[in-house]
């Protein structure tokens, strides 16, 4: 234990992807091996995830984290300082007791996050490991490189006067390797920019990177990007499917959800019929949050209607919360849950939430957040929990980029051994 007991904990506020600050956290151990992490921040969120503790003063017009770096300085160093950074789960366990609260709003997830991280790092440092190999390690998982969920047209709380449907997503399905999904991936993405500029609109992108054209309606997304696919020398189903992040709760008023493109406001077995005709127009293989995050009866029919054939996310309704993910088994509400750890806000809680998704046959992505950093710790995180998916936004923006390029590397360093499943995990 000697050499990898906690000696010092540093913290500092650091810029995120929309110039906003987040934390930043460094853990040493008495063996002098350090662990560096810093947290995201979303702007799409769910009511039951973990608390980001902001400032609310004058200063980054409040949304500082001074409270939140001070919380690890004078709180979280004193209740770690010696202990064994080995044991994952005592660290996040003393933070959740020095916190005090169900949603960590005391100390504030952002610095709990931050904290649990950096020890994990460290730790993998200690031993030599990848970080990637050290998460198998200890959630006793294989590697596994996961197919990309590719935000490539923005809309929503991500990029406001566009799409009301937040994400529309490509899948290259058809790809043998993580590298060819890339690069597959990139090539469509180019043929998209320039299809863009060809209805003459701009190429602004929005927080993920995808673009923001001022379509007509929500579907017009979708034959943009199977025209996009076949521009590029792609087949729309063999090679690529589609998918798309409602984030239903962002568009749900009253009990209504209230669709500005299309001029529509549906109740919600009008919002599942919607949805149902979708997936039957387009190769639609994935949909997340597609109604509203407190509607369970609604998600468990939606569910019934066309679980059998189409990948349903709970990210709101879920918030990575091994409960929430219980109970979605038990009412049979989705048969996918987005993994973000800031929603809940420690490592050794995001593998309970894994395990519980696990035990009830779901499938796992692990997702970034709109406002990232350059932290590559999520493509680690869905490698060595062997997820099988994850989403880190379109192939653009060096906050994005810098999960795949980090992959592209995992790949290259396990070699013959990297295990990929690609569109299989849709089975």
């Amino acid at each position: 234990m000697q050499g990898t007991s906690i000696s010092d904990i540093r913290a500092r506020w650091i810029l995120d992807s929309r110039g906003n600050p987040t934390v930043e956290a460094d853990v040493i151990l008495a063996s002098g091996a350090l662990g560096r992490a810093s947290v995201p921040s979303g702007a799409s969120t769910g009511t039951h995830e973990a608390v980001e503790l902001r400032d609310g003063t004058n200063e980054f017009n409040g949304m500082g984290v001074g409270s939140a770096v001070k919380n690890i300085e004078d709180k979280i160093l004193p209740a770690l300082k010696g202990i064994d950074a080995a044991d994952q789960n005592k660290v996040d366990q003393l933070m959740i007791e020095t916190d005090g609260t169900d949603n960590k709003s005391n100390l504030g997830a952002n610095a709990i996050l931050a904290v649990s991280l950096a020890t994990a790092k460290a730790t993998a440092t200690h031993n030599n490991k990848p970080f990637y190999q050290y998460v198998a390690q200890i959630s006793g998982n294989r590697p596994v490189l996961p197919l990309p969920l590719v935000n490539v047209i923005n809309g929503g709380a991500h990029a406001k006067n566009s799409t009301d449907i937040q994400e529309f997503m490509i899948i290259p399905v058809g790809a043998k390797s993580f590298t060819q999904a890339i690069r597959q991936t990139s090539e469509v993405y180019q043929s998209l920019k320039s299809l863009v500029n060809q209805h003459g609109w701009s190429t602004t992108v929005g927080d993920e990177g995808g673009f923001v054209p001022q379509l007509p309606s929500n579907e017009a997304a979708l034959d943009l990007l199977i025209d996009a696919i076949g521009k590029a020398g792609y087949k729309i189903e063999y090679d690529f499917k589609l998918a798309i992040d409602a984030a239903a709760s962002e568009f749900y008023e009253g009990d209504h959800y209230r669709l500005r493109l299309e001029g529509q406001s549906l109740e919600p077995k009008q919002m599942i019929s919607w949805l149902c005709e979708l997936t039957q127009k387009y190769p639609l293989v994935s949909i997340e949050d597609g109604l509203d995050q407190d509607a369970w009866e609604d998600w468990s029919l939606l569910n019934k209607k066309i679980g059998n054939r189409v990948q349903l996310v709970g990210d709101d309704l879920l918030t990575t919360n091994p409960s929430l993910i219980e109970k979605a088994i038990q009412k049979r509400a989705c048969n996918a849950v987005l993994i973000k750890l800031n929603q809940i806000g420690t490592l050794s809680e995001t593998i309970r939430a894994v395990e519980a998704a696990r035990r009830g046959n779901m499938n796992v992505i692990v997702s970034h957040r709109s406002g990232e950093t350059e932290d590559t710790t999520i493509a680690h995180l869905a490698v060595g929990l062997g997820a099988g998916q994850i989403k880190t936004g379109a192939t653009a923006r060096t906050e994005r980029t810098s999960k795949y390029n980090e992959l592209l590397r995992i790949e290259d360093e396990l070699g013959k051994t990297a295990k990929y499943q690609g569109g299989k995990v849709f089975s």
